[in-house]
C-alpha cells in the first residue's frame, strides 16, 4: 500500500469534484468537464496518463456519428462487459452539469477504432427508453444483474429539483430526494419499469452499489430528509422471471455510515476496497475496508489505512475514482494558500503488492513504446465536432506531447463560451435562450468563423441559418464568415449571373412573295408622272 503525491502538468484545473474516472480498453478516462466550443478537448472527454509522479492529460476524439455528450457530474455510471459480440462499454444516465442542469438522458459509451498510432477514438449514442422512464437526477447508481441468462441494469437513488409546481423564487434550485422506486433496464428492448418495495421507504443518494449475479448491494448513503447518513445496507434480489422481473429485497445489519466514497476493485473476484467519503458533513472517512462479495453475501473486513499527509488530514473535502485495479486517485484541495498554483493536490493510493506493481510498471512500458510515435500519422478528430477547422490545424499534434492538455492553450470562457456576444446584433440571451433548432438540448448552436488568424465562435442562430444549413456545414470541411465578416459562407453563396448577349437570327418565312416590279421604258415613267401630276 502506498500513497504517491502527483504533479498535474497544466491540467489541475479540470479534475473537479464530481467527474468520473471510466477504465476502456486500457486507458483510463476522465469525463465531466466541459469541452466544446474551447478548442483543446472539444469532447470533454481525456486520457488520464501517469509517468512516474507526473499526471498528464490527452484530449480523446469521438467518431463522425456520434452525439453530444455533455460534461455530467455525478452521473450513474456503469461497466458493461463484452457479451454476445458487443464490445466492452458504458452507460452514463443522468448527472449534473457546471451550469446545474440535471439531464435525464441515457448514453452508451463505446470504442470505435485506434488509429495506426493506437490513438484511441470513442463513439457515442444516446439511447430513449420507453415505459416507466427515470426523471432527472444525480448522485444515484447504476449496476448490472444477471438472472436466468438474461442482463439487466438496476438505477436507485438519486437527488433531483423539486416539480415545477413546488418551486418558488427562494426555493428554486433546492434539491429533493427521488423517490425510493428500483428501476430496470432491459437494454435489449430499450426499455425501463418501476418497481417500489416497502423496505427501501427512505430516498438515499450518493451511496455505494456493487452487483455479483442477480443481487445488488446498497451501502450507506446521505438523506436530505433527515441530513443524517444512516449504517444502512440493503440487499436487492431481482429474479427475470418470463413476463415480468421479481424483486425482493432485505435489510441487513452490517452496514457503513458513509456518503460519496471511492470504490475500487482489486482482481476478477468480486472483492472491492472502499476508501474516503464522509460519514458527516464536517468530518471525513479515513478508515478503509474491503468488501467481499460470495455466494453466501456480503462481508466487510477493516483495512490498513495509507499514512495520510498533514494536507489531507487538515482538508474539508476530497474526491478522487479509480484508476485501474487495486489503484485510486485522490484529490484534495489546496484551500487558498497564496503559495500554491493549483487548485488541489493530487495523490496515487495503491493497495496492489509490489509483483503486481513491477508487472503493471513492465505493462505500461511496453504500451508506450508502442504507442508514442514520434513519427505516426496522428488520427484526426471527428468532423462533427472540429467543422469549420483546416486540416493543417490539426497535423501539428502528436500522441504524446501535441495531444497533452495544456491550461494555458485555453482560451478565457469569457471569450469562447455558449453565452458571449458573438456579433454586433447578437440575439443569444442567456436568461430568455430557448431552443431553435432541434439539435440544441441545454446550448445554443455555434459555429467557427475563420476571419483573421485566429477566428472566432458565432452562434448559429444570429447568423440565421436554416437548420438544414446548418446541418450541411458541420458535415463539410469549409470557411464560415459571420455576418459582420461577409454573410454567408463564401461556398454557399449564389454566384453571380453571367447574363450571355443572345444572338439574333432574322427569321425568314418560307412561303414569303418578293413584292411585285413591274418593267417600264423611260418614256413610259415620263408620261405617267405627268399624268398623275
Amino acid at each position: 500500500m502506498t500513497l504517491q503525491p502527483l504533479t498535474p502538468v497544466n491540467c489541475a484545473s479540470l479534475l473537479q469534484p464530481g467527474c468520473s474516472l471510466l477504465q476502456l480498453d486500457g486507458e483510463t478516462l476522465l469525463f465531466g468537464q466541459k469541452g466544446w466550443p474551447k478548442r483543446s478537448c472539444p469532447t470533454g472527454v481525456f486520457g488520464v496518463r501517469f509517468k512516474k509522479d507526473e499526471m498528464k492529460l490527452r484530449a480523446i476524439s469521438f467518431s463522425s456519428d456520434s452525439c453530444y455528450l455533455p460534461p455530467l457530474r455525478c452521473p450513474a455510471v456503469c461497466r458493461l462487459d463484452p457479451h454476445d459480440g458487443l464490445p466492452e462499454s458504458y452507460l452514463i444516465h443522468g448527472g449534473r452539469t457546471p451550469n446545474n442542469e440535471i439531464s435525464s438522458s441515457l448514453y452508451l459509451l463505446t470504442m470505435d477504432s485506434r488509429g495506426c498510432n493506437r490513438k484511441l477514438t470513442l463513439r457515442c449514442k444516446e439511447k430513449e427508453l420507453v415505459g416507466k422512464v427515470p426523471n432527472a437526477r444525480y448522485g444515484h447508481t447504476l449496476c448490472v444483474v444477471q438472472s436466468r441468462g438474461k442482463t439487466a441494469c438496476v438505477l436507485f437513488g438519486g437527488r433531483s429539483y423539486m416539480p415545477a409546481g413546488e418551486r418558488t423564487t427562494e426555493m428554486w434550485n433546492s434539491v429533493i430526494d427521488c423517490p425510493p422506486q428500483v428501476f430496470l433496464f432491459d437494454m435489449e428492448f430499450v426499455c425501463s419499469s418501476a418497481h417500489t418495495l416497502p423496505e427501501l421507504s427512505d430516498g438515499q443518494s450518493f451511496h455505494v452499489a456493487l452487483a455479483r449475479e442477480d443481487c445488488v448491494y446498497f451501502i450507506g448513503g446521505h438523506s436530505i430528509t433527515s441530513d443524517s447518513r444512516p449504517p444502512r445496507l440493503f440487499r436487492l434480489r431481482v429474479e427475470l422471471l418470463q413476463g415480468s422481473p421479481l424483486l425482493s429485497c432485505e435489510t441487513l445489519e452490517t452496514g457503513l455510515s458513509i456518503s460519496s466514497a471511492i470504490i475500487t476493485r482489486t482482481g476478477p473476484t468480486h472483492r472491492y476496497i472502499i476508501l474516503g467519503g464522509y460519514q458527516s458533513d464536517s468530518q471525513k472517512r479515513t478508515e478503509c475496508c474491503s468488501v467481499t462479495l460470495d455466494e453466501k453475501g456480503i462481508h466487510f473486513e477493516p483495512l490498513e489505512a495509507p499514512k495520510w499527509t498533514p494536507d489531507i488530514m487538515h482538508s474539508r473535502t476530497w474526491f478522487g475514482g479509480s484508476v485501474g485495479e487495486g489503484c485510486i486517485l485522490l484529490a484534495v484541495p489546496t484551500e487558498g494558500r497564496p503559495s500554491q498554483t493549483d487548485l488541489h493536490y493530487f495523490y496515487r493510493v495503491s493497495f496492489q503488492t509490489d509483483n503486481e506493481r513491477r508487472e503493471e510498471e513492465g505493462d505500461q512500458a511496453c504500451s508506450q513504446k508502442s504507442t508514442d510515435y514520434d513519427n505516426s500519422t496522428p488520427l484526426e478528430d471527428s468532423e462533427e465536432l472540429y467543422f469549420g477547422r483546416e486540416p493543417h490545424e490539426l497535423e501539428d499534434s502528436s500522441d504524446d506531447e501535441g495531444d497533452t492538455y495544456n491550461e494555458e492553450d485555453e482560451e478565457d470562457e469569457s471569450q469562447t463560451g455558449y453565452w458571449i456576444k458573438c456579433c454586433l446584433g447578437c440575439q443569444v440571451d442567456p436568461n430568455t435562450w430557448e431552443p431553435y433548432y432541434s439539435t440544441e438540448l441545454h446550448r445554443p448552436a455555434m459555429i467557427f468563423c475563420s476571419r483573421g488568424e485566429e477566428g472566432h465562435w458565432v452562434h448559429a442562430q444570429c447568423m440565421e441559418l436554416s437548420e438544414s444549413l446548418l446541418l450541411k456545414f458541420s458535415q463539410g470541411r469549409k470557411k464560415y464568415f459571420c455576418l459582420d465578416h461577409g454573410g454567408l459562407p463564401y461556398q454557399e453563396m449564389t454566384p453571380p449571373r453571367q447574363i450571355i448577349p443572345l444572338k439574333r437570327t432574322p427569321i425568314k418565312a418560307k412561303d414569303k412573295k418578293s413584292p411585285l416590279t413591274i418593267k417600264m421604258s423611260p418614256a413610259k415613267k415620263s408620261f405617267f408622272k405627268r399624268l398623275f401630276d
